[in-house]
């Protein structure tokens, strides 16, 4: 259903269902990144991620998508551009969210950019200002 709505609204689907290993929790435990659906929207590549609730009573869909699940899919988006070596393209964060209430149609809504990279850069310390306390 997500497929077909965003090839409805000009997108041209890359991959589904991407996984990759992203690296190891503070346990040690290795972790698979994955990303719903990859595609392009003019020359914009977009990683999207698809939420399907059966109702939005409690919470809007995409709330689903936390910040613990924006960092894991934004990782798993730096592993797929290096693999294929497309630092420069210009990409960006999408969700699609499907309602599906038990006696009516379905809807389908697309959140284009619905956060970006700026939130999980690591910062560089200020190492002369630490050097006062030392």
């Amino acid at each position: 259903m997500a497929v077909e709505y965003l090839v409805k609204n000009g997108y041209r689907i890359v991959l589904t269902n991407f996984k990759v290993p992203i690296g190891r929790n503070s346990k040690g435990v290795a972790v698979t990144g994955e990303i719903d659906i990859i595609a392009l929207d003019a020359e914009t590549l977009c990683f999207v991620e698809v939420k399907t609730r059966r109702s939005d009573e409690f919470a809007p869909v995409e709330t689903a998508v936390d910040l613990r699940k924006q960092r894991q899919i934004t990782r798993t988006a730096k592993v797929y551009r290096r693999l294929f070596n497309i630092w420069d393209m210009p990409h960006r964060y999408d969700v699609v969210t499907v309602l599906v209430p038990k006696h009516a149609e379905p809807t389908v809504a697309l959140l284009k950019d619905f956060w970006n990279e700026s939130r999980f850069r690591k910062r560089s310390w200020n190492v002369e200002a630490w050097q006062e306390f030392a």
